[in-house]
């Protein structure tokens, strides 16, 4: 039986500390599917299509045991409908831990049969944050050293 864990968020835009937990989760993991949440209400930089393409050429050498996946909804559903019974988060600080503790908790009386696995961040990684990158990207600064390397950007 193979084991998948799923990787959710945003992505928008996906930095060096999501691929770290990635890479970090295959070496764990039969299989990684990261899971891009649709929030309508949320303003984003990227579209969903445009965030799917720039992590699958990241992991273009990675797809056999890698899927980017969209979905709605909560990631406890998701998790069901597929069979999935891990979720995997990076976590960069106790303000993190704080946070995500009471995601997976909830998640948890959700549904019992999910287990979250938190990744700690390497600490180059500590002060990379989505929200930051895509303030300074849109600001026309250079976000190079918080992509992954070879990542382009539209």
């Amino acid at each position: 039986m193979s084991r998948s864990v799923i990787f959710p968020g945003s992505f928008d835009p996906f930095t060096r500390g999501h691929e770290a937990v990635v890479n970090s989760a295959l070496n764990l993991f039969d299989k990684v599917i990261i899971g891009i949440g649709v929030n309508s209400n949320k303003k984003y930089l990227f579209t969903v299509e445009q965030r799917k393409g720039i992590i699958e050429s990241i992991f273009k050498d990675k797809l056999e045991r890698l899927e980017v996946v969209f979905y709605e909804g909560l990631t406890v559903d998701y998790c069901k409908k597929n069979n999935i019974q891990y979720i995997v988060r990076g976590i960069r600080n106790t303000r993190d831990w704080l946070f995500e503790n009471e995601i997976a908790s909830m998640n948890k009386t959700l549904n019992e049969d999910i287990e979250t696995i938190f990744l700690a961040s390497k600490p180059e990684h500590s002060a990379i944050n989505s929200t930051i990158v895509r303030e300074i990207y849109g600001n026309g600064g250079d976000v190079s050293k918080f992509i992954p390397e070879g990542c382009k950007l539209p």
